[in-house]
């Protein structure tokens, strides 16, 4: 759930308020109190007064979460493999573990911390100041090839691309079993999952949320009980190769969120100690956005999931 969004539901069961809402939410009890101190929680149309309170079962509650802080992103001295930069771009291969940009939880520490100090605070402002130069995002346990723009020149050309469409993207990815047929094009509505807000989902056709999202598959190589394939994107959804891969039966091998391992799998990846989901952003093709050359750019897979690929592969 975004914040700065209202959050508005039925409460199951009569319990306390601040337990029936965050088991309504997901969001903590901590957190549910301190909303309800702020004003910001109302229950049967009327502001909610304690989070000890008695919740009526069938009450409707509103939450309105406030906007977030903008903090400003400061430089830090975080090494970051530089794959290309000029002028007006640069172009990184991210490592799993590493945010892209400060944001609650992850004040500091980020790919924007880094490139800050990299690019002496040189980037494009456009993105405000907690997100200088960030024209799209790979999640945080996701690896591989990322374009961040210096000038505002770069970030509005690479935005049009990415709006068009026009870019080349390529991901790899482990999931369970082996999908039937063996390659295919998966083409759907994505939102935020009703059942958990945290959570993407693939969206009923007619629904009137949602993005329309498209990714294309091929299995690359057949390993014992799962598969090596790779993912070709033509929209850029929150999650759409976790969520699409997942929508077909075949979740990404280490995926905490969309996924399980087969209980053959499930030793392999704890030997491995292989805890996130098991995708690299290894292709990104776009127009220079300032010199109109093409560029391509391609990233091995890191270390751990060549580890995954080899103990699988026997």
């Amino acid at each position: 759930m975004g914040e700065g969004e209202v959050i508005t539901g039925t409460l199951v069961a009569a319990q306390r308020l601040d337990k029936a809402l965050a088991e309504a939410t997901d969001l903590s009890r901590e957190r549910i109190k301190a909303l309800i101190g702020e004003g910001k929680v109302r229950v049967g149309g009327r502001p909610a007064s304690s989070g000890s309170a008695k919740a009526a079962a069938g009450a409707r509650f509103e939450i309105h979460l406030p906007p977030p802080s903008d903090p400003q992103a400061l430089p830090q001295d975080i090494p970051i493999p530089i794959v290309y930069e000029d002028e007006h771009l640069v172009v990184v291969d991210k490592p799993a573990g590493m945010v892209v940009h400060p944001a609650a939880g992850n004040p500091d520490g980020t790919l924007v911390n880094a490139l800050l100090h990299h690019c002496a605070g040189g980037l494009s402002g456009i993105g405000g100041v907690a997100r200088p130069g960030i024209v799209h995002r790979i999640d945080k346990d996701t690896s591989g090839l990322l374009v961040v723009a210096k000038s505002d020149a770069a970030h509005e050309g690479l935005a049009k691309q990415f709006a068009d469409h026009s870019l080349e993207r390529a991901y790899l990815a482990v999931v369970n079993g082996r999908p039937v047929p063996g390659s295919g094009t998966i083409s759907t509505l994505i939102g935020r999952s009703d059942a958990n807000r945290k959570k993407m989902a693939v969206l009923a056709k007619e629904s009137s949320r949602g993005k329309h999202a498209v990714t294309h598959y091929m299995t690359i190589k057949p390993l014992h009980d799962c598969s090596l394939v790779e993912c070709r994107l033509e929209t850029g959804r929150t999650h759409q190769v976790r969520v699409h891969m997942s929508s077909i039966g075949h979740a990404l091998l280490g995926d905490p969120v969309y996924g399980r391992a087969s209980s053959k799998l499930r030793p392999i990846l704890q030997r491995l100690g292989f805890n996130r989901q098991a995708l690299h952003a290894a292709v990104l093709g776009f127009t220079h956005p300032v010199t109109g050359e093409k560029m391509r750019f391609t990233s091995e897979l890191p270390a751990d999931m060549r580890e995954l690929i080899d103990e699988t592969g026997h």
